[in-house]
């Protein structure tokens, strides 16, 4: 159930990002990324599988929205880089 879920997130420290039922600004990066994909390449392809068309999507995300698609909204960075960036700030430096 929803219930079973919401716990087990929280159960991780988890907060599961919950909007309004047809509010789309509730939810707008996730609305933003599901565009993106879809225009970007689930659109241009014809997949003669929902196993190719799952694994096409996966490579396309891993491939080239996280490791080439520069984002606006992280300084025109890729979501691979600005991650390294945030995570070699927060690794202490060795005295």
């Amino acid at each position: 159930t929803s219930q079973a879920f919401a716990d087990h997130l929280a159960s991780y420290g988890i907060r599961p990002s919950v909007g309004r039922t047809g509010v789309c600004w509730d939810n707008a990066w996730a609305e933003s990324f599901n565009a993106t994909l879809k225009n970007e390449r689930v659109y241009r392809m014809v997949y003669p599988t929902r196993d190719k068309a799952i694994r096409d999507v996966a490579a396309w995300i891993e491939l080239t929205y996280n490791q080439r698609r520069l984002h606006s909204g992280i300084g025109y960075r890729t979501p691979n880089q600005f991650e390294r960036e945030l995570q070699q700030a927060a690794t202490p430096k060795a005295a």
